[in-house]
């Protein structure tokens, strides 16, 4: 197999050609590896490829069997090899515990071949950092992948691998997908298990889950990391059979809402109002029922919540780490925004935890009440195109905590909002604008409903073809 051939399979595809013998899981890491070489230098992606690539284990009968795979650098774990955060605070820093999804992924054939790059901490929607560098769109060399599953989404869409782990805790698995062309699932609060050490990260925001380029991997993903474990908050209702089923079920009628005014500050940018317009035409041609729906929430009030939300317990993660390896806190170890949001999170008292928490109930309840005869929301991932790099980054002197949270805010006002209700939540790479940067729709289902969510972007795919459109910057023979 050359690698023009290998990068032309989503993961799906590699896995059946390692079940009919006509190519091996060593040869496939070995591709994923001159992939890497090729590539890395120009997008800086991939922030380690193991050494030990070719030898890493993995199920040979799962659904991904001998299917290469790349961890991002935060909250999945690999006991062991290395975690480092994004940050020059955690350089070096090797956790003893295995996650969950890092087991579940390996017993459904993924091998884990390296690390992607990051924001520092994972806490901007851009693609650099001191530590890592930047992360290039291989769409717009220029441009920002997003984040903070920054190198996982360039890495997927370079064709180094096919899907790789992402996390989302305010819109950091859709908006690389959104900014990458790819598809980037949120699934719902519960669904796959943070476990052992992780179990409601960032309060019940932060879920783990891949990008990939096609719907089957999606769903196939999520039979493989989905299920709870002992000592998860809460177990959701698990799926009525397994979500690759869905893939061959019909769609029933739904009744969808569809936001194409703006829900922040940031207004939309006509070229992506008309893309989610024509998102609405194809569900319509469908059958569906559509239905303009109002903002669910008043971004204002979510923003208020914001500062409390990014400092709560983050003092004391940064000291617990720089206590573990010797080190301190400062301006040589943390960026300067994130050191900002240390001293404010040194300076917030405990009894503001209250208040936040009684803010965060406020909106789940407001979006429940606005969705509730929903069955499904379209919205824009993003309200822009992908930004030029540097714009809010957490490397940035002059940037505030406060001009930080306002962008974020503003930029992902479709997003962060269902971190905090818990809704499972799809961006999908249906239109591509005259700039030729993707533009990513989002789809948004119940709680706890993934399965319509998979027949929904099933028939997208097949109504609106993205697997052909190959950004400029891609794996292929070098000769």
């Amino acid at each position: 197999m050359k690698l023009d051939e290998y990068a032309s399979h989503d993961a799906t595809g590699l896995a059946e050609l390692v079940r009919k013998r006509e190519v091996t899981p060593v040869e496939l890491v070995q591709l994923a590896r001159e992939a890497h070489d090729y590539l890395n230098p120009t997008i800086n992606a991939v922030i380690e490829f193991y050494e030990d690539a070719e030898s890493v284990s993995g199920s040979d009968t799962g659904p991904f069997a001998g299917v290469p795979f790349l961890r991002k650098d935060l909250r999945a774990t690999e006991a062991g090899r290395l975690q480092e955060c994004g940050s020059r605070l955690f350089r070096g820093f090797r956790p003893t515990v295995e996650s969950h999804y890092v087991q579940r992924a390996r017993a459904g054939g993924l091998r884990i071949v390296g690390r992607t790059t990051m924001p520092e901490f994972g806490r901007t929607g851009m693609s650099d950092s001191v530590a890592c560098g930047i992360t290039r769109n291989p769409w717009q060399l220029e441009r920002t992948a997003g984040g903070s599953s920054s190198g996982a989404a360039a890495a997927v869409a370079a064709g180094i691998v096919p899907i790789a782990h992402a996390s989302d805790g305010g819109g950091s698995t859709r908006i690389p997908a959104a900014n990458c062309g790819l598809v980037g699932l949120n699934p719902s609060r519960g669904r796959v298990s943070g476990g052992p050490n992780e179990q409601d990260g960032w309060h019940g925001r932060t879920r783990s889950f891949v990008v990939c380029r096609t719907v089957r991997d999606m769903a196939a993903a999520l039979d493989v990391l989905c299920g709870p474990a002992p000592g998860d908050p809460f177990v959701i209702a698990p799926p009525e059979r397994p979500y690759v089923e869905e893939l061959g079920r019909p769609t029933a009628r739904l009744r969808i809402g569809v936001a194409t005014s703006p829900w922040g500050e940031m207004r939309v940018e006509t070229h992506i109002r008309e893309a989610v317009e024509k998102t609405v035409k194809h569900l319509e041609a469908m059958g569906h029922h559509i239905e303009e729906m109002c903002p669910p929430y008043v971004s204002a009030e979510y923003r208020k919540l914001q500062a409390g939300m990014q400092a709560m317990g983050f003092d004391t993660w940064l000291d617990d780490t720089a206590r573990k390896l010797g080190r301190e806190v400062n301006e040589q170890t943390v960026e300067p925004v994130s050191l900002e949001q240390y001293r404010i999170a040194k300076r917030l008292p405990l009894s503001r935890a209250a208040d936040i928490f009684e803010g965060l109930r406020k909106i789940r309840m407001d979006v429940g009440e606005s969705t509730k005869h929903f069955d499904v929301l379209v919205t824009p991932s993003m309200p822009c195109s992908a930004l030029l790099h540097g714009t809010y980054s957490t490397t940035n002197e002059n940037l505030t905590v406060d001009q930080l949270l306002d962008s974020d805010a503003a930029l992902y006002q479709y997003l962060a909002v269902f971190n905090v209700t818990g809704h499972p939540s799809v961006s999908l790479p249906l239109f591509h604008g005259a700039d030729g940067l993707p533009i990513g729709i989002q789809i948004v289902g119940r709680f706890g409903d993934e399965a319509t969510l998979v027949r929904v972007a099933r028939d997208l795919e097949e109504a609106i073809p993205w697997s052909a459109r190959r950004p400029p910057v891609f794996a292929k023979n070098n000769e």
